[in-house]
């Protein structure tokens, strides 16, 4: 899916010159989350660092610009998702260790959280896949596809920090 969006950028990069030099800092994304009381105000820093990215890039509103931007907050994510996912997997196996003690009847969280994050890839997959094709492959395509993934992601990641008490 990533690879799709980024293939639609790479064309538009192609006419796009001077737009490779992206200005990106995770700054503005840490900032806000170290600055927000709860999980609504954690989900309004999903793309700060991208918004912050497009207006200090001189081509930021050119298709490869925002790509460019909306592509290094997305690993930002992805990076921290990756992080809380192996956090709240720890936390679900000595919960399960716990539970097991006085109810070995009970489902296996660790077992379930897998599960729940296997099936959640192709879901985003596919709702991105949904939000590029509502641009008909026009040139917004690649960025729409990233901003979701973004967007999805960034949930994603604060869901499960929040379990595993990394956020």
């Amino acid at each position: 899916m990533r690879g799709a969006a980024l293939a639609v950028l790479a064309i538009a990069a192609a006419s796009s010159a001077g737009a490779q030099d992206i200005v990106f800092s995770e700054e503005a994304t840490r900032r806000c989350l170290g600055a927000a009381p709860d999980s609504v105000a954690q989900e309004a820093c999903i793309g700060k660092s991208s918004d912050a990215c497009m207006a200090a890039t001189p081509a930021g509103g050119t298709t490869y610009g925002m790509g460019g931007c909306l592509d290094q907050e997305l690993s930002y994510w992805d990076g921290l998702l990756n992080t809380y996912y192996q956090t709240a997997i720890e936390r679900a196996k000595t919960l399960d260790a716990d539970t097991r003690k006085y109810a070995p009847e009970a489902a296996n969280m660790e077992k379930s959280l897998r599960e729940m994050q296997r099936a959640w890839i192709p879901f985003r997959d596919a709702s991105c896949d949904f939000e590029r094709a509502q641009w008909t492959n026009g040139t917004g395509a690649g960025p729409a596809t990233l901003s979701c993934l973004l967007e999805m992601t960034g949930k994603q990641a604060l869901k499960l920090g929040r379990f595993g008490y990394g956020s």
